[in-house]
């Protein structure tokens, strides 16, 4: 019984790991492009309460950027996973 059930797939208990994992990732992944870009477009003083076009025109570029780099990155290490 127990093989049967291991070749049936993952149980409800590791697919809810699997996605409780992925989420925890992606959060993680939205603070540190949030933090990162704002540090690095929006001034220490703010002037406005509006982002200004500069400031748009750099998160725009910084999230590409840095979802860019987290693909590649992200690319590179499955390309050195071995195969299932």
């Amino acid at each position: 019984m127990a093989n049967s059930a291991a070749a049936s797939g993952p149980s409800t208990e590791q697919v809810l790991g699997l996605a409780l994992t992925e989420m925890e990732y992606k959060v993680e992944l939205f603070n540190k492009l949030t933090q990162t870009c704002f540090d690095k477009c929006i001034e220490k003083r703010y002037k406005e309460a509006e982002l200004n076009m500069g400031e748009n025109s750099c998160i725009d570029r910084c999230a590409s950027k840095y979802f860019q780099v987290t693909n590649l990155v992200g690319q590179l290490l499955g390309s050195n996973q071995p195969s299932m």
